[in-house]
């Protein structure tokens, strides 16, 4: 059974920083391509980073680069989001993502909301 469980989102002031998690369980993390979407109320879902299998590859969206940071630990089959400088235009609900290399297997997290405010 695919599950994941993802943390640390809430509330973070602008200029400040949070780190999400997203621990996944039940298919072969390592060999999975990962992501961090978003989506804010009233918009479409994005993706925001995303990072290979071996993490060689990471890509940003240009509203993010040099703030946030997508890494992976695979001993742990987790996934990070590293956000600083946050911004009030980065409050959205944040989904992690999987994609298998070589198939059409895909599995996303069920969100952690961001919200930043003073």
């Amino acid at each position: 059974q695919v599950q994941f469980v993802e943390s640390g989102g809430g509330l973070g002031q602008p200029g400040g920083s949070l780190r999400l998690s997203c621990l996944a369980s039940g298919f072969p993390f390592s060999t999975y391509f990962m992501s961090w979407y978003r989506q804010a109320p009233g918009k479409e879902r994005e993706l925001v980073a995303w990072i290979s299998n071996g993490r060689e590859t990471t890509e940003y969206i240009d509203s993010v680069v040099g703030r946030f940071t997508i890494s992976r630990d695979d001993a742990k089959n987790t996934l990070y989001l590293q956000m600083n400088s946050l911004k009030p235009e980065d409050a959205a609900v944040y989904y992690c993502r999987g994609v298998a290399a070589f198939s059409n297997d895909e599995y996303w997290g069920q969100g952690t909301q961001v919200t930043v405010s003073s």
